[in-house]
């Protein structure tokens, strides 16, 4: 199936391109290596007065009401330009997973909210196990009257020193489904938050601890039997917006590495024009185009809730992280010696794609999972 846009989605694209082109150069990202919070703190100021953060939501809760496949396209665009803000998170996941699984008063209460970017919303799921199923969490959620005592450590939290809010997956019980999710204040008490010293710094990485921290029991999300249902959601979400990232960085690994062949010369011409160049140009063109179409594919499946929407998104984020990865490792051949230099963009794009790699887990982990769609 081709996914064909229209006219509103292509200005989307096109408007969001020009936009992170002109406010969210590399200079924005590299001050953000030095220090998330500043640069953060702009560019979230930009995103929500140009009300993106509102686009999927539903019009009677201050949305756009759009689509999947329109925001991936927005995706798409940041992470062209590697935008360190938890858009991700905050406009697709939160917004997401309330729309579709919170009650009617969490809804009334966070959706406006988030829809005015009053929160920045980071996923904290990762525990001891570097594993992305419900099965894998651990953190302790006691009940005390009509609240909850957190206790337990959340690892590599994505945006955690930039956010306001910890969308936390959290144990209810002893079954492996027994899950559900929660909004933690971060400034909570009992939350203790650590910066991760990772290759990649343009995420604001953090380690979160839960000491004893007291959450209104209202605030969980999937409550009763559909706490695992809406991780799973959750996560199908998070593979076509993280996939729509990575195709976007991956197109602009190839455009400057087509730039690079043209202007630079050996032996009196272009680079471009020798064959083993051309030959890897070609095959990163492919690679991305292949992205593109598995990513829109994704968006709609997932978005339409169609049969094999797991599947769809499971099969992307394998193909993407993986093809992204090796896009930006043939950019930087390209780019040869002058690609490892601090001073070409590369290294951020090659740490971006490594980092993203393993968020929600490798291409291994989700083609097992498709497989397991296809054989259920």
């Amino acid at each position: 199936m081709e996914v064909q846009l229209d006219e509103d989605q292509l200005l989307l694209r096109d408007s969001a391109r020009d936009f992170l082109a002109r406010e969210c150069g590399t200079e924005v990202v590299r001050a953000t290596m030095a220090d998330p919070h500043v640069s953060a703190e702009v560019l979230w100021k930009q995103l929500v007065e140009l009300e993106w953060m509102g686009l999927y939501a539903p019009a009677e809760h201050g949305g756009a009401d759009q689509d999947l496949v329109s925001v991936s396209l927005l995706l798409e665009e940041l992470g062209r330009m590697l935008a360190p803000t938890p858009f991700l998170t905050t406009a697709l996941l939160a917004v997401g997973t309330v729309e579709r699984f919170g009650t009617p008063e969490q809804q009334s209460h966070w959706l406006p909210a988030l829809s005015a970017g009053e929160h920045r919303v980071a996923l904290a799921h990762l525990e001891s196990a570097p594993a992305w199923d419900a099965a894998s969490v651990s953190l302790e959620s006691r009940r005390d009257g009509g609240s909850l005592r957190l206790r337990g450590r959340k690892s590599f939290v994505q945006d955690g020193l930039t956010s306001d809010v910890l969308l936390t997956s959290v144990r209810l019980g002893p079954a492996p489904d027994d899950i559900g999710l929660i909004f933690v204040a971060a400034d909570a008490a009992g939350v203790k938050r650590r910066p991760v010293d990772l290759y990649e710094k343009t995420r604001g990485w953090a380690e979160v601890e839960f000491d004893d921290v007291v959450v209104d029991a209202s605030a969980l999300i999937g409550a009763g039997d559909r706490g695992a249902e809406a991780f799973a959601h959750l996560l199908d979400l998070a593979r076509v917006g993280l996939s729509a990232e990575l195709t976007g960085a991956a197109r602009r690994v190839l455009e400057m590495s087509v730039e690079f062949a043209k202007q630079r010369e050996q032996f009196g011409r272009p680079i471009g024009q020798f064959q083993a160049i051309a030959h890897k140009c070609a095959d990163m063109m492919v690679a991305v185009e292949s992205m593109t179409s598995a990513t829109q594919y994704a968006a709609w499946s997932v978005g339409a809730d169609e049969p094999d929407a797991r599947t769809s998104a499971c099969l992307a984020k394998s193909f993407c992280s993986d093809a992204y990865t090796r896009v930006a490792g043939d950019g930087i051949q390209i780019h040869g010696g002058l690609g490892f230099t601090w001073e070409q963009d590369l290294h951020l794009y090659y740490k971006r794609a490594k980092a993203s790699e393993m968020w929600l887990g490798d291409g291994a982990w989700n083609r097992e999972l498709a497989a397991k769609e296809l054989l259920d």
